[in-house]
């Protein structure tokens, strides 16, 4: 049977801010996020099934991602709850704004760590999470691979 790799590509904008970092990314300010999910498996060859020839419906895997990632994160800002940028942190959702507090430094290579985590326990056990990309900016991003983990 054959192994094939499938990509749901999803974006999302999202805040945050690098408490302790030395530059700019200091300052609360946002991204456009383009995240990339690849998932592996053999499709599926019951000709009695719906799903005949798919590894994963893409819409179902359009709704894992959605629920888990895009959704939560989607205008919402994020902060390191382990920092002073708590109190901002607090401030905002007093005034009614969506804001995630993370166990994390909220920087791209954290965040599609914490993405993998999130998508790998809603997949079905005969899908794979493969890799995942997470831009962050036109030249930006970080990549999370099953093979390095």
């Amino acid at each position: 049977m054959n192994t094939i790799r499938i990509t749901k590509q999803f974006t999302f904008e999202t805040g945050h801010a690098l408490y302790g970092y030395d530059g700019k990314c200091r300052n609360v300010h946002g991204h456009s996020y383009k995240l990339s999910v690849t998932v592996i498996g053999t499709p599926i060859t019951d000709t009695s099934h719906v799903k005949l020839g798919m590894v994963i419906d893409f819409g179902d895997l359009k709704k894992i991602v959605k629920e888990e990632i895009v959704d939560p994160f989607d205008h919402a800002t994020i902060f390191n709850k382990n920092t002073p940028h708590v109190e901002l942190a607090q401030e905002l959702m007093r005034r009614d704004h969506k804001v995630i507090l993370a166990d994390y430094q909220p920087t791209s290579e954290n965040m599609v760590v914490d993405f993998a985590e999130k998508i790998k326990a809603r997949l079905p056990k005969t899908i794979t999470l493969h890799s995942l990309k997470l831009q962050e900016t036109a030249t930006s991003f970080a990549e999370w691979y099953a093979s390095d983990n």
